[in-house]
């Protein structure tokens, strides 16, 4: 057992991804509050060659490279909407991970709540066409022809008969 739980944890360490590596040491900068900022603008900033990945997560040497940039604005004394605004004006709004709400990109914010709004909708009446169905079906089963009323009606007839005379 004792040799057991290091070669597992020797295992766990080579399969963890990468991305917990992503911000290199040489990259950190020596102010906490600068590197705090640097680290949440990354979070927000697509990696472009990953594309589903921040910055911070990413390992591409591309990643690294705007990584970078954003602590040397940071440096520079730039705020965070001027770093943001500087890298959208050289990449363009899809270096965003969180695009901002334009008329431009209006579409892309309005689809997904419009898609399950329809779909909602799309399930509730389907459910309520299925419910009347059952219930018209239900009383259609219970409705007799006029054959099995007559045939009923005499075997009523037929019972009532046998007591009365009792």
């Amino acid at each position: 057992m004792k040799r057991v739980l290091p070669a597992l944890f020797a295992i766990m360490l080579m399969l963890m991804p990468s991305a917990l590596y992503a911000v290199q040491p040489d990259e950190i900068m020596a102010d906490p509050a600068q590197e705090a900022r640097a680290r949440n603008l990354s979070r927000e900033l697509r990696c472009m060659v990953c594309q589903n990945q921040s910055i911070d997560d990413s390992d591409a040497p591309l990643a690294r490279d705007l990584r970078l940039l954003v602590r040397e604005r940071i440096a520079a004394g730039s705020t965070d909407q001027q770093v943001m605004d500087f890298l959208v004006a050289r990449y363009g709004e899809f270096v965003l991970l969180k695009p901002r709400v334009q008329s431009r990109t209006l579409l892309l914010w309005l689809v997904p709540p419009l898609v399950l709004l329809g779909g909602g909708l799309v399930l509730w009446f389907g459910n309520r066409r299925r419910n009347r169905a059952a219930a018209s079906e239900e009383g259609a089963s219970f409705q007799l022809t006029p054959e099995e009323e007559a045939r009923l009606e005499k075997l009523i007839a037929a019972q009532e008969s046998p007591e009365k005379h009792r």
